[in-house]
């Protein structure tokens, strides 16, 4: 008989949610001058709150808010200071690591064992990380001088922890920021403007602004904004390349991918498929990254795929808030509405559809773990970004098979290998098209290493050393920096 796991709910109480929230402008909750949305927790579809929706107006009020603070106190204050309160946001984070857990998994469908084990603590060590750079810009060998205001627009899959990787290396470089999270999960990001005011930060270097589309246009194209850090969607990146053609400002943009997670006959298979479950199921596949192209070899085909689904029926799926929980709810409707209908385009191109038996809620958003076989590179299931718990799986015989159908796509964010030869993983590392590469591993991140993507995966790195030049002014050749 199966084991059976007793519930082992995280407590709520920890959380205090307002009926309603304004916006964060210039140290301050402001009702703003738009009208409101409600977020909604979509496990249970219960409404959450209220939320203001920022206008032209208030986004114009922040950017001058953001303004006032760069010229008057952010960046005219030393590095050592700044990382000072780079330190104290990082310390409150981890004091309060619970409550925002807690929080990000309520607002967005997560399991708690992942946003309490895995975003809260990746989230503080980037404070951490980017403050201890503050004071030391000089030997980047990015220069050390800011840019100005930040306009961050940052998505709803990892809503806090794409709050940390944009505003952390902007604060250490001396930037102050105008971001707005996405419309579905903008709970962690206000909370977060609440630790800025417990920080004592000065007034105006954070602002936050909630709302849609509009929104993250308004930011955008604000002729004041210096800078733009967008991480989202191909098409709605594109949207953004074109709006700041011609114009001074500095962009990076980690958009969509359609990972490719290589496995050789040789790999060790039970350590792959842990692998495979973590770069496919980890966040219900809502990862850019998401190793969503399970390439095999041949001659292991059956047996991986054998283990994997035994290891997928020992998923368990249900309330995010149970510490048991492995696979969460879809963040929205919209959400769960693009990923059923790409699978239903997957078993029309014949592909064969197998998933995970199990009894879905009948309240909330949910979709069970699936995998297709008999994919090919026709198919659209392999070409586009289903961002759901979805697997394509696809053979090959060679080394260069592998690599030419890896890289067979419009997207290069990243891929992983799996083998048990040094030198192949440095070979197809070199190979594939691909901004990270991991090896018998997938979906690590750390702060101090670069992430970032290729062709319509967008350009720019976050994290690192390298994610400071998105922040500073590059000197001139041949002067000194």
């Amino acid at each position: 008989m199966p084991f059976e796991y007793a519930p082992a709910p995280e407590s709520r109480a920890v959380v205090d949610i307002k009926p309603s929230y304004g916006l964060f402008i210039n140290g301050e909750f402001t009702d703003g001058t738009g009208t409101s949305f409600k977020t909604i927790n979509p496990a249970t579809e219960e409404v959450l709150a209220e939320v203001a929706e920022a206008s032209d107006a208030d986004v114009d009020e922040a950017v001058k808010a953001a303004r006032r603070a760069y010229t008057r106190v952010w960046s005219r204050m030393s590095g050592a200071e700044r990382a000072k309160y780079l330190y104290r946001i990082a310390r409150i984070i981890q004091e309060r690591g619970r409550e925002l857990a807690v929080l990000e998994s309520i607002d967005n469908g997560k399991p708690i064992k992942e946003s309490r084990d895995v975003d809260v603590p990746i989230v503080a060590a980037h404070f951490f990380y980017y403050a201890g750079w503050a004071d030391k810009l000089k030997y980047s060998g990015y220069g050390d001088t800011p840019l100005g205001v930040a306009g961050q627009v940052i998505p709803w899959n990892f809503p806090l922890l794409m709050l940390a990787w944009k505003i952390a290396p902007a604060l250490a470089c001396g930037n102050t920021v105008v971001l707005k999270p996405a419309e579905t999960t903008p709970l962690t990001a206000l909370l977060f403007a609440e630790i800025c005011q417990q920080a004592d930060l000065p007034p105006g270097v954070v602002n936050i602004v909630t709302g849609a589309g509009d929104t993250g246009r308004a930011i955008v194209s604000h002729p004041d904004v210096d800078k733009v850090a967008f991480t989202g969607s191909t098409e709605v990146g594109k949207a953004i390349a074109r709006a700041v053609a011609g114009t001074d400002k500095k962009v990076t943009l980690e958009l969509g991918g359609k990972a490719a997670n290589i496995v050789f006959d040789d790999a060790p298979v039970d350590q792959a498929v842990e692998g495979i479950v973590n770069g496919i199921f980890f966040n219900q596949g809502h990862v850019c990254c998401a190793g969503s192209r399970l390439l095999v070899q041949e001659s292991i085909a059956d047996d991986l795929l054998e283990r994997l689904k035994r290891r997928m029926s020992t998923l368990r799926m249900g309330d995010p808030l149970d510490k048991n929980t492995d696979i969460g709810a879809i963040n929205s409707g919209e959400q769960l509405m693009r990923i059923r209908e790409l699978s239903e385009v997957g078993d029309a191109e014949g592909a064969e559809r197998w998933e995970v038996a199990c009894d879905l809620p009948t309240k909330g958003f949910w979709f069970p773990p699936t995998i297709f076989t008999g994919v090919s590179q026709a198919h659209r299931i392999a070409r586009e970004e289903i961002f759901g718990p979805v697997l394509s799986v696809l053979t090959f015989r060679t080394p260069s098979e592998a690599v030419e159908k890896a890289n067979n796509t419009p997207f290069g964010l990243s891929a992983g290998v799996w083998t048990d030869k040094g030198s192949r993983i440095l070979s197809m590392a070199n190979r594939l098209r691909a901004g990270v590469v991991w090896a018998n591993t997938f979906n690590k991140f750390d702060p101090t290493s670069p992430f970032g993507g290729y062709k319509e995966s967008g350009y720019g790195r976050e994290g690192g050393r390298h994610g400071l030049e998105a922040y500073l002014k590059t000197p001139e050749k041949g002067a000194d920096s």
